[in-house]
């Protein structure tokens, strides 16, 4: 775990720098979806690159500037992952609010939707829309209507390096999550003490179901298990016969977000 006292460790964006200066070839992000058989894994440098190409086409692409609130209405998703920190490289305001699109967007610069809820987004009145296809294959949209901007087409342009014109101000605010608007500093506060508490180690492998649409989300599917120097698998249309196979494959330590895996308080069951 990083020291909770340096500067570079008081942002949630300092938290994947850690993970890749630790060891940049780690498995660090592993995605599935039983619906499409698909199996991803990237390595704490290949989702940095993805993170850096999409805050560079935020910031050169889009226009955002610091302060800007990003909108993501995505399901469980690697991509959604990397929507995350590339909002906190900008310094930017993440709003993860899950699927389907619904209120909450106002006062939003972007609003980030996959693809069956894009004819809801473009409904809502923001004044950025950008759709993700999710293909497996990293596929773009089926049918991009005027408007949109295209993930999958857009991104690849841009430099998988990504540097903000000033140091993001670990004050500034990071993540809204059900109204409630949380500072860098904050949220990473909230992530050294989860780790504490839980006793998550670099050994973690936090399988997740959750949508990340609430803080507790956040801790226990992908920041905590990060700043612990461990990895999440996020899991989609989970096929539960799968699951103590790919628990035993993936050497997964917790289960988070499964009915039947998960504390009476909706907190993350820690395996034996």
């Amino acid at each position: 775990m990083p020291d909770p006292t340096t500067p570079e460790a008081r942002t949630p964006a300092g938290l994947l720098d850690a993970a890749l200066s630790a060891d940049p070839a780690a498995p660090l992000v592993t995605f599935y979806d039983d619906a499409t058989g698909e199996r991803i894994e990237l390595s704490a440098k290949t989702f940095a690159n993805w993170v850096a190409k999409t805050a560079n086409l935020l910031v050169d692409g889009l226009g955002m500037q610091p302060g800007d609130e990003v909108v993501l209405a995505l399901p469980p998703h690697w991509q959604g992952a990397a929507w995350l920190f590339a909002c906190w490289s900008a310094g930017l305001v993440a709003a993860p609010v899950g699927v389907p699109v619904a209120g909450g967007v106002a006062g939003a610069a972007v609003l980030v939707v996959s693809e069956p809820d894009l004819p809801r987004a473009l409904e809502s009145g923001a004044p950025e829309i950008v759709g993700l296809s999710l293909h497996a294959l990293g596929g773009p949209l089926r049918d991009c209507p005027p408007g949109v901007t295209d993930y999958a087409t857009e991104v690849r342009a841009y430099g998988d390096r990504f540097t903000p014109f000033e140091p993001v101000d670990p004050a500034a605010s990071a993540l809204r999550v059900r109204s409630v608007t949380l500072s860098g500093s904050e949220v990473t506060a909230e992530t050294y003490s989860f780790v504490r508490n839980s006793g998550l180690t670099p050994a973690a492998r936090v399988l997740t179901a959750l949508s990340y649409s609430t803080l507790d989300d956040l801790l226990v599917g992908l920041l905590a298990p990060i700043a612990a120097g461990g990895s999440v698998i996020i899991q989609r249309n989970l096929d539960k016969v799968a699951l103590e196979r790919r628990i035993s494959l993936e050497h997964v330590t917790a289960v988070a977000g499964v009915p039947g895996w998960d504390a009476p308080s909706g907190s993350a069951y820690w395996l034996p």
